[in-house]
Order: C-alpha cells, then structure tokens, then sequence
C-alpha cells in the first residue's frame, strides 16, 4: 500500500449488501464475502488507499460500501 497517499477506513452497511463481491475481488485483504449470508463485511483493519478506497465505494452496485471519515 502506499503510505504516502493516506489511508482512510472503510465500513460496509449489511443491510444494503446485496453480495455482488466486487468489493472483495478488488480488494480481498479488506472484504469478505459470508459464505452463508452472502453479505458483506470489513476484515483486517480496514484501511485502504483514498484512491482505492473510492474505487471499491464507486464500484459498489447497492452503494453499501463508505469511506468511515474519522472526526478530527
């Protein structure tokens, strides 16, 4: 990952999951597909690249995955 463009957190909402997987084929060190529930969820810590991150959140077709902006 590169460090230097920032890593930001991302988060699923299980309830707008339809299970597509495209979150987990772009990016399965973070997201999993449940092989019982079909849904979605983050694993590991989370973070990604902003750049990745918004490609995965822009790919999404039930829009369920978010950047999980942290308040300063």
């Amino acid at each position: 990952m590169d460090l230097g463009e920032g890593l930001v957190p991302v988060a699923v909402d299980q309830g707008l999951c339809v299970g597509g997987g495209i979150c987990e084929m772009l990016e399965p060190a973070v997201f999993e597909l449940d092989d019982d529930t079909v849904i979605s969820s983050v694993i590991g810590d989370g973070l990604l690249p902003r750049s990745r991150a918004e490609a995965v959140v822009n790919r999404c077709p039930a829009q369920a995955i978010s950047i999980a902006e942290q308040e300063q």
